[in-house]
């Protein structure tokens, strides 16, 4: 058995390319289907495994019959369940637990992407943040946010942070603006 390379994999990663296909179709059962995109961001982000060693291993898993790579990402076969349940166990825990947390994490952020959209724009020496909350009845968005931000860095967390967070943004400025106006905050009698 060939050594995989170990170029970006941390200490405890996997080194061993039957090691890296067993916790592929170990990843791909647990939380499949996910995408390539998805399995290969958590891995690596995580310093788990070699980029081309993982390139390689999901190639194997279709090859040998273990995974499909169908519309919606990989989807685990009988036999890759199989592989999965019987082999998974001769893993690391901390390397199990680590990969499915980070696929569920990036999985969990694009959803949230999907929905809550958020654009940056240079305006002037200030830059412009778009953030919208898109409604899959709607053409456009069901709510649209606008703020300026002093600088690119702020910006990007604002976006960041939006993406993370807009519906429970979306959620409070509604409470804020539907709630019954005190006495104090009602526009004087004839003005409006």
């Amino acid at each position: 058995m060939a050594e995989a390379f170990t170029a970006g994999v941390k200490m405890g990663g996997l080194t061993n390319d039957t090691e890296i296909r067993i916790l592929l179709c170990y990843l791909i059962k647990s939380v499949g289907p996910v995408t390539r995109e998805a399995m290969e961001a958590a891995l690596l982000q995580e310093e788990l495994v070699n980029y081309f060693e993982f390139v390689g291993a999901l190639n194997d898993l279709v090859a040998q019959g273990l995974a499909i790579d169908g519309a919606n990402g990989y989807t685990i076969t009988e036999k890759g369940t199989t592989v999965a349940q019987t082999l998974s166990e001769d893993l690391p825990r901390s390397v199990r637990e680590s990969a499915i947390l980070a696929v569920i994490r990036i999985q969990s952020w694009v959803h949230k992407a999907a929905q809550n959209h958020a654009d940056i724009e240079k305006d002037g020496d200030r830059y412009r943040v778009t953030c919208t909350i898109q409604d899959k009845n709607q053409q456009h968005g069901a709510f649209t946010l606008q703020v300026t931000m002093p600088d690119a860095m702020t910006a990007e967390q604002v976006r960041d942070h939006f993406v993370a967070c807009g519906s429970e943004i979306y959620n409070k400025v509604l409470n804020l603006l539907t709630q019954p106006l005190s006495d104090e905050q009602r526009p004087p009698e004839g003005v409006r």
